[in-house]
């Protein structure tokens, strides 16, 4: 018999004052980008799992909890992310909507099981997508908005690390060796920064990638000193414009980081921030496939809103209440109107710290306790 206080493995209840501050930071981030005219839409949380699974990345898929739907004894699929859903949106419902299209989100996700820095299989997704445009100006667009939603939060200490998925493809493409390996097997070897490796396949030519990491203004400085293709030289040309219209932010670059950042295209990135163990957020240029099998660019980000909660922000002082017992209507309006949040005593024995208040009202004036 499951005790009725017993939760499944990586689920949890938020509790005052926590489930008030992630209500707070929802609010606080959606409204920044509601400022910068970014449009809320809010997809369901189940769909078809074909259709959902269609627009996530292998890995993701795998992450999806699926069960059979009685209705229409298809499978469906509880989403594990949010951004596929806003694609699905902007490419259907909204495809005539005029380009750049700006869109925002807020929701919970569910993924089957959770990692050993995140155990929590359920959180709370927020972000924003720009559709119809990757370009370096958009790129410039959706960071500066993520790093200003979080600032808002109160988040010190804003770390942004970039990465580009496709870079190791692209420069075999224009003609950088591979020896003896498979691109695959380079990308491995370089997510392993095994330069041994490397050079005993015959591709030694991708080896001074792996020192092009680090700070952003010496990895790239290292990076410009190669022999690269035109399009990749342009596409670093606008990463360091990029980084030099950000202040306040530590930059690093790492150029072939691939790990989550499957689907992205020419830049990807992932946000930190003091007092959060792993990401606060990640995002990068993509492609969303329309319904006549073309493609649309895209870029966006995703943040996670119980990092942020845990690392105690969206925490404010409740300007809590106690009213008397007999206190007239229209006090506890009038205070409602001021800001208070009014809780009514129902006996004279009531305390406000009983109820987590930190005043009470003295007459017609509140004090403090």
């Amino acid at each position: 018999m499951i005790p009725p206080g017993l939760l499944p493995e990586g689920l949890r209840d938020r509790l005052p004052p926590q489930a008030e501050a992630a209500a707070a930071l929802v609010r606080s981030l959606t409204a920044s980008f509601a400022s910068h005219g970014y449009e809320h839409v809010q997809p369901p949380m189940v769909e078809y799992e074909e259709s959902l699974g269609s627009r996530l990345g292998g890995a993701a898929r795998r992450e999806l909890l699926r069960f059979t739907d009685p209705v229409s004894q298809h499978t469906l699929a509880l989403r594990s992310d949010i951004t596929g859903q806003v694609g699905r949106i902007a490419v259907t419902r909204l495809a005539a909507a005029h380009r750049p299209l700006r869109l925002s989100y807020a929701g919970l996700v569910l993924r089957v099981r959770g990692s050993q820095l995140s155990p929590e299989r359920e959180s709370v997704q927020v972000g924003a997508e720009l559709i119809g445009s990757d370009a370096p100006a958009a790129a410039r667009e959706i960071i500066a908005l993520a790093v200003e939603a979080l600032r808002q939060t109160g988040l010190a200490d804003l770390s942004l690390d970039i990465t580009i998925p496709t870079l190791v493809a692209d420069l075999a493409q224009s003609g950088w060796p591979l020896g003896k390996a498979s691109l695959a097997e380079v990308q491995s070897l370089l997510d392993g920064k095994d330069s041994g490796g490397l050079a005993a396949l015959g591709a030694g030519a991708f080896e001074p990638l792996i020192a092009a990491a680090g700070p952003a203004a010496a990895a790239l400085a290292r990076l410009f000193a190669l022999a690269l293709p035109a399009h990749v030289r342009a596409r670093l040309e606008s990463i360091a414009a990029l980084i030099a219209d950000l202040q306040g932010v530590t930059v690093t670059l790492d150029p072939t980081e691939r790990h989550g950042f499957e689907y992205q295209t020419w830049i990807g990135f992932s946000l930190f921030g003091a007092g959060i163990l792993g990401e606060v957020g990640r995002g990068g240029a993509y492609a969303i496939t329309t319904p006549d099998d073309t493609a649309e660019p895209a870029i966006g980000f995703s943040l996670y809103v119980d990092g942020l909660v845990d690392a105690g922000l969206g925490v404010t002082d409740p300007r809590r209440i106690l009213l008397p017992l007999g206190t007239p209507p229209e006090t506890g309006a009038d205070l409602r109107a001021k800001g208070w949040s009014t809780i009514a005593a129902f006996n004279d024995n009531d305390k406000p710290a009983d109820f987590r208040c930190s005043h009470i009202l003295d007459g017609v004036e509140p004090r403090l306790i």
